[in-house]
């Protein structure tokens, strides 16, 4: 059966237009959420205001707890976990928005419960393996080079793809050691890059990114022979290459593989949770803890082997 909320006409009343960009506009103000969140939070409630207008003729802001529960069955049928849970993320903003503003008089999602998490652990790589994989490009080349910076610079600090491609090269300090990155929500946060991340980096920015150039002028850190920056995707090819050379398994190898890795090993040598969460960048401390699991796993495996009862 076709879902009423996927092939409903796109055109919903004005009313229900005007308070969704309400809605959205004063998350963004508030909240400073990331352009995507909100776009996922729009597309929520876009979908969830088609269902209600063909089901039941009403507006969002109408639903009560019963239109939630309805809605939610069905979308349970075609949703992961994860999109359910952001579902009701996205009611519970909306709803709690509408008390405030006086709209309503009751929460409808006061009694929904969230679907079960399924355990969700990162892919990460093992000490030995990073380094197989950091040694691979050819640093004598000047794309080997850029290469290889950005590979140790992505390692040493965590940092999400899409943070390292973005970065310009005034928002790095090698005289400090330390970098400045504008992370998701346009949150700043200030990194520190590590001795062996800057002498790689002083090179390439030496040698490599002038070569690159051939004159032309550039604002991103890490360019490309066109002079632009490196795109997300044209760096995924080259982690991937780089995998397949370090004789890595291409399902063990993800954008983030290096930030996990970055995050897990730091836990292994006894940095505190709370510094991880600062570092990557995480608003909530429960998302860094899907890396505890990876860190207990590694110090079993340790007491296994060097505990002469293990």
């Amino acid at each position: 059966m076709a879902d009423p909320a996927r092939t409903a006409p796109l055109n919903l009343p004005p009313d229900t237009l005007a308070d969704l960009d309400a809605f959205c506009d004063g998350l963004w103000l508030s909240d400073g959420l990331s352009r995507n969140t909100l776009a996922a939070y729009r597309r929520d409630l876009t979908l969830f205001a088609r269902w209600l207008q063909l089901s039941h003729g009403i507006a969002p802001f109408e639903a009560e707890a019963t239109h939630l529960h309805a809605y939610l069955a069905e979308f349970s049928q075609r949703a992961k976990a994860t999109s359910q849970r952001r579902l009701l993320s996205t009611w519970r903003r909306y709803f709690h928005a509408l008390m405030q503003a006086g709209r309503i008089r009751s929460d409808p999602t006061q009694r929904l419960d969230p679907p079960m998490a399924a355990p969700r652990f990162p892919k990460s790589l093992s000490e030995a393996e990073v380094d197989a994989l950091l040694d691979t490009p050819d640093v004598d080349t000047a794309l080997g080079l850029r290469d290889k910076a950005m590979l140790e610079l992505l390692y040493a600090t965590g940092l999400r793809v899409s943070e390292l491609i973005g970065l310009r090269g005034f928002e790095v300090s090698l005289n400090d050691g330390a970098l400045r990155v504008l992370g998701k929500g346009d949150k700043e946060r200030l990194v520190p890059i590590g001795a062996t991340a800057s002498d790689w980096l002083r090179q390439y920015l030496r040698q490599a990114r002038v070569e690159i150039l051939a004159g032309r002028h550039a604002d991103a850190l890490f360019v490309t022979v066109q002079g632009a920056a490196m795109s997300r995707q044209m760096f995924w090819r080259l982690i991937k290459q780089y995998a397949m050379r370090a004789g890595i398994a291409s399902n063990r190898i993800s954008p983030h593989t290096l930030r996990h890795a970055f995050a897990t090993h730091l836990l292994n040598h006894g940095a505190d949770l709370r510094v991880v969460q600062l570092l990557l960048g995480h608003a909530d401390i429960s998302t860094t803890q899907i890396y505890t699991h990876i860190a207990r796993a590694r110090l079993k495996q340790l007491h296994a082997i060097h505990h002469p009862r293990g």
